[in-house]
C-alpha cells in the first residue's frame, strides 16, 4: 500500500506504461458513462443536434479567442500586481492589495454583472466582448498575482544578496535571478489557474456573448435535448483544458532540478 500511494519519484515510469494505464483509465470511465446512459430511461436523440453543428463550432472558436486573450492579459495583470505588492511605494502597495482582496472576495458571476452593467456602462464601454475579456482577466489576474508573489517570496534572501554583491540592479535581479527560479515554483498552481480561467469563460454567457456555453444553452432550448447539448460542451472544454495541463506538466519537468 505504501508503495502505491507514496512514490518518491526516483524510479521513472516508462512512457509506454504511462500511455497504457492512461488509456485503460479512460476506457473505464467511458464504460461507466455508457452504462449510466444505457440503464436510464432517457431517450437519446443525437440527430436533433445535426443542424446546429456550426453553432457549436462558432461558439468553440469564440471560447478559444476569449480564453487566449484573457490568458495573456491576466498573466500581465498578475505579474504587474505581484510586483506592486512588493513595491516600496506604500500607496501602490496598498492599492494592489485592495485590488487582490476585493476581487478574490467576489464571485465571478457578481463581478461580471456589476462590472458590465454598472461600471462598463457608466464608462461608455458597450462592447460586451471586450468588457467580458477585461473582467475575466481582472478576476484571474488577482489569483495569479498571489501565485506569482508567493513564488517570488519563496526565493531565499541569499539569492538577493548574491545578486547585489555582483552589482545587479533590481530589474536585472528579477530578470536573471529571481523570476527564472520562481517560475519553477509557480508552474503547477498557474496551470490550475489557467484551466480555471478557460472554464470560467463559460459564465460570460450571462453577458449574451456567443461562446460555447451560450451555444449549448441555445441548442438545448431549440431541441429540448439537454444531455445531447451539454455533452459536446464538456468535450469542447476538455479539448481546451487538457493540452494546457499537459503542456505545463512537460514544461515543469524540463525546468525541474534536484535540490
Amino acid at each position: 500500500m505504501r508503495h502505491y500511494f507514496f512514490d518518491d519519484g526516483k524510479e521513472p515510469v516508462p512512457r509506454l506504461a504511462q500511455w497504457v494505464h492512461s488509456t485503460l483509465a479512460l476506457l473505464a470511465l467511458l464504460v461507466v458513462l455508457a452504462f449510466c446512459g444505457g440503464v436510464g430511461s432517457y431517450e437519446w436523440d443525437w440527430a436533433a443536434l445535426a443542424p446546429y453543428w456550426r453553432k457549436f463550432l462558432d461558439g468553440w472558436k469564440m471560447t478559444v479567442v476569449i480564453s487566449a486573450a484573457a490568458l495573456v492579459l491576466s498573466s500581465f495583470i498578475g505579474l504587474l500586481f505581484a510586483l506592486a505588492r512588493r513595491s516600496t511605494f506604500l500607496p501602490l502597495r496598498a492599492f494592489s492589495r485592495l485590488y487582490v482582496e476585493l476581487i478574490r472576495s467576489l464571485p465571478l458571476l457578481v463581478l461580471l454583472i456589476i462590472g458590465y452593467y454598472f461600471v462598463a456602462d457608466g464608462l461608455g464601454l458597450q462592447n460586451r466582448y471586450i468588457a467580458g475579456i477585461l473582467l475575466l482577466s481582472l478576476f484571474s489576474g488577482a489569483y495569479q498575482s498571489e501565485i506569482i508573489r508567493s513564488g517570488i517570496e519563496s526565493i531565499g534572501a541569499t539569492q538577493w544578496e548574491s545578486a547585489r554583491a555582483i552589482g545587479l540592479t533590481t530589474r536585472q535581479t528579477y530578470r536573471y535571478v529571481i523570476l527564472p527560479q520562481a517560475i519553477r515554483q509557480i508552474l503547477p498552481p498557474m496551470a490550475g489557474q489557467f484551466v480555471s480561467l478557460v472554464k470560467d469563460s463559460s459564465l460570460l454567457s450571462i453577458l449574451a456573448i456567443n461562446e460555447l456555453t451560450r451555444a449549448a444553452q441555445d441548442v438545448q432550448s431549440f431541441t429540448y435535448s439537454p444531455f445531447e447539448a451539454y455533452l459536446p460542451l464538456a468535450v469542447g472544454y476538455l479539448i481546451l483544458t487538457i493540452p494546457i495541463s499537459l503542456w505545463t506538466a512537460r514544461l515543469e519537468k524540463r525546468l525541474h532540478f534536484d535540490t
